[in-house]
């Protein structure tokens, strides 16, 4: 869920435990970005390189692939799990609104899952229009309201349970509409918005490990701070019963997760 990071458990477990709800996500982000062979690629707000990977399988050699992130951590493993397909990748600790790129460095900008951690939408979307090329293209993913997510509205209740300070953070995570997209890209300076829903069915592992193991990647910090280890078993334990209707009988638990993808074009 982009990454509100606020956790002992560290970038890894993120990557790790984060990889099945945006693998199908970032295809398609992909595909809207329209990206070939030879292209030059900035991954916005880029966590742990899930875009930057698959976007390097589609540049290839010839390309160029760059990511940006504000969090330190996660760009140490984006740079440990780096594609061999776009040698020429690197990897940058840097905020949004203020790039150590070039202008119009880039043929396109993706951002999964990050817009809605901006502190300013439009100022990262003025930063992100600088180093997009005339003609470049801008694609984004942010999730629906939490109320359609079933597997982050089971995650919220846990929370809400077990530790409640977490909820400002977590309503972040699903604020971003597209209305607010669409005018801060227009603001700064794209042309030809588009914006759809995406609905992926993601099966998860199964959940008696994954449920509190997802949970203390995202909020395990918080969780011990509220209740102790108890805290993270039980609001684990909360998630899994909430999605025994989705749960087969492997302990796999089959949810749809949706996200408004936003496009542009420079």
């Amino acid at each position: 869920m982009g990454h509100i990071h606020r956790s002992t458990e560290g970038p890894e477990a993120y990557e790790t435990h984060s990889a099945p709800i945006m693998r199908p996500f970032v295809a398609e982000l992909l595909a809207a970005a329209g990206l070939g062979p030879g292209d030059d690629v900035l991954d916005l707000a880029c966590g742990t390189g899930f875009a930057a990977r698959a976007a390097a399988a589609l540049v290839g050699p010839t390309g160029r692939i760059r990511g940006a992130d504000i969090d330190e951590g996660m760009v140490r493993v984006a740079r440990e799990h780096r594609s061999p397909h776009c040698p020429d990748t690197d990897f940058t600790a840097a905020p949004a609104d203020r790039l150590p790129y070039d202008a119009a460095a880039f043929d396109a900008v993706v951002c999964q899952q990050g817009a809605q951690l901006f502190p300013d939408l439009t100022a990262a979307l003025v930063e992100a229009a600088r180093v997009t090329r005339p003609g470049g293209r801008f694609a984004a993913t942010v999730w629906a309201p939490v109320e359609r997510l079933p597997y982050f509205l089971a995650e919220q209740r846990a929370l809400e349970k077990y530790a409640p300070d977490a909820l400002p953070y977590l309503a972040r995570a699903y604020a971003r509409t597209a209305d607010q997209l669409t005018t801060a890209l227009h603001t700064a300076g794209y042309r030809d918005t588009a914006h759809r829903e995406v609905t992926f069915d993601v099966t998860l592992p199964p959940l008696d490990r994954y449920a509190r193991e997802h949970l203390d990647t995202l909020w395990g910090g918080m969780l011990r701070e509220a209740g102790g280890e108890e805290a993270v078993t039980r609001a684990g334990e909360l998630v899994r019963e909430q999605l025994a209707d989705r749960t087969a009988p492997d302990g796999t638990a089959t949810v749809p997760f949706t996200s408004l993808l936003v496009t542009a074009v420079r």
